[in-house]
């Protein structure tokens, strides 16, 4: 079985796993399924202090990139991996892992993915979604808030010391790697280009 991996890279916020979702839902499960970059988060507990405080999420040494680029090899091979689970609530690695099976697509969903040389070496389309940082912020504020339990002034905190600095060093320079660009007023348009480019494919 060949096997075709695709980037979606942006901003936090900026709607990137909501395109990799999307697309999975149209495409098939059966077909396809998504490889997300929070999964390959670093055991934080031992130095997270506080709401919005000094770990950095958003900077490449926070996250195990090596082994997200081994699991993309094997899954390349037509091997099973086992892809880690991150809990926020306590800041550290599961014991338990998901049983991951190649599909024929596999999206791969990370801010940070496009700028790590071993990730990028191993995508054959990058996708990169563009989107204005006022409204990656309230985004970001609304899922942190509901659904990770955090406070307002924690999730401004951070991303006013953290995840706009990284953004602006890490996640902007990377979207030279990306073969397209998405962007708010496209967004529709660009989910229908690729399902036209990857359905094809699955026969």
């Amino acid at each position: 079985m060949s096997i075709t991996i695709i980037g979606v890279a942006g901003g936090s916020g900026s709607g990137k796993t909501t395109f990799a979702s999307r697309l999975q839902e149209r495409i098939g499960p059966e077909y396809c399924s998504v490889l997300g970059q929070d999964s390959y988060y670093i055991d934080q507990s031992s130095k997270f202090d506080h709401d919005g405080g000094s770990v950095n999420f958003d900077h490449p040494k926070s996250l195990d990139f090596d082994l997200m680029s081994e699991h993309l090899q094997l899954l390349k091979k037509g091997e099973d991996i086992d892809v880690p689970i991150y809990d926020f609530a306590t800041h550290s690695r599961s014991e338990e892992t998901i049983h991951l099976t190649p599909k024929k697509i596999v999206f791969v969903d990370g801010i940070l993915i496009f700028s790590q040389p071993q990730v990028v070496a191993q995508l054959d389309y990058k996708v990169f979604i563009d989107c204005p940082e006022d409204l990656r912020f309230s985004r970001r504020l609304n899922r942190d808030v509901i659904e990770r339990g955090r406070t307002k002034e924690g999730v401004t905190a951070q991303f006013e010391k953290q995840v706009k600095p990284m953004h602006d060093l890490f996640v902007e320079p990377s979207k030279e790697h990306a073969c397209d660009i998405v962007n708010v007023e496209n967004f529709d348009e660009k989910l229908e280009i690729w399902l036209s480019k990857i359905k094809p494919n699955l026969k």
